[in-house]
């Protein structure tokens, strides 16, 4: 069987060879994390690709009143240059007044691209209702698009959304938990009890005992040093800890729309027996005209005459003993020349089968 018939990817971890990660990359400690943060603002200085939406005219009225302009009452605005957006950023722990973070602007009405645009003073909100941060500055678009009189047009990326680095200042810091208590909180990535065991061992064998406890599949309570400081150095020497995270579960993940099929290493097959065929039905379209004879007086015609052909192809079959690898899986589902659909069925009748020692997880 042709590779190119269908993807198979096999997650081989060969079990002779072992993987350790540090603390830092399969947990984060609880309280420490970023918050979301999204304003409404204005661009301005396009080159006539804004819009002319009444939540875009309303808004530029009420920036206009803040500088103490008044718009004459009935007056709509002609904004081919002003586009009302959506701002939001990401927050990380820890940040100070007057640092910058990163910004992502989006329109919200029908411009047609914030190509070459500036974002005028926005406040940036968190979920409390509170300004956490003031976002302004010039917009990198990495799309743009170009359209003809008769309607023809080309785009390319997307021209309607842009970023701003360093494009927001932080204006309030948010309160953290970290420096309260005696002790704190690992949260591991991926739940699983033999890695939360693993890890408290770990810290107790490099602290001392009774340091760590796991409390249950994700969480590892730590005692802590209450100064700050001194906390602050016993994390850095804890995150650097490495550990042999537990194994995941045994599961088979088929992508029914691309063909793609993922075998975990732990996949094994209880004794069954699979039988494999294939029926294929062949139609040919033959188009036949018929003329009419002289001063009949008759019309041509154009007939169609079908041909069906039936292909029954010998039915394999192939036997798995107890214990059988997804090695063995692999190479008996080739010989038979399964494809996808083929391969997804065999699967799932294994699965229904019960012979199937793990997860079946169709996407």
């Amino acid at each position: 069987m042709s590779i190119n018939r269908f993807v198979l990817i096999v997650t081989l971890f060969l079990s002779a060879l072992c993987f350790a990660e540090r603390v830092k990359d399969i947990a984060s400690i609880q309280g420490v994390r970023t918050n979301h943060l999204v304003g409404y603002g204005l661009v301005v200085g396009l080159d006539g690709t804004g819009e002319q939406t009444v939540y875009t005219a309303q808004a530029f009225k009420t920036m206009l009143n803040r500088f103490g302009i008044t718009l004459p009452q009935g007056l709509n605005p002609k904004l081919k240059n002003v586009a009302a957006v959506a701002v939001h950023a990401e927050l990380p722990a820890f940040s100070k007044p007057g640092q910058t973070i990163d910004i992502t602007v989006s329109s919200l009405g029908d411009a047609k691209s914030l190509r070459g645009g500036a974002l005028l003073l926005t406040p940036l909100k968190g979920v409390d209702g509170n300004i956490y941060a003031l976002a302004q500055g010039n917009l990198v678009v990495g799309g743009f698009g170009a359209e003809g009189l008769d309607g023809s047009k080309v785009t390319v990326n997307i021209p309607t959304a842009g970023r701003i680095p360093n494009g927001a200042i932080v204006e309030r810091e948010v309160a953290s938990s970290f420096g309260d208590g005696d002790h704190f909180i690992f949260n591991l990535h991926r739940p699983d009890f033999t890695t939360a065991k693993t890890l408290a061992k770990a810290i107790n064998d490099f602290v001392g005992p009774h340091t760590a406890k796991p409390m249950d599949a994700t969480s590892i309570k730590v005692s802590a040093p209450r100064d700050v400081s001194h906390r602050v150095a016993f994390l850095s020497a804890l995150e650097n800890v490495k550990i042999e995270p537990a194994e995941g579960r045994s599961r088979i993940i088929i992508n029914s729309r691309t063909g793609t099929i993922v075998v975990g290493k732990n996949v094994r097959l209880r004794e069954a027996a699979v039988a494999h065929g294939s029926l294929v039905v062949t139609i040919n379209e033959n188009q036949q005209v018929s003329q009419p004879n002289a001063f009949s007086q008759g019309q041509t015609e154009v007939t169609e005459q079908s041909e069906a052909q039936l292909i029954q192809e010998e039915a394999k079959m192939f036997h798995f003993t107890p214990g059988v690898n997804l090695n063995e899986l692999v190479r008996a589902v080739n010989a038979v020349g399964a494809a996808p659909g083929d391969l997804m069925a065999i699967l799932e009748a294994l699965k229904q089968a019960g012979a199937i020692e793990g997860e079946l997880v169709v996407i």
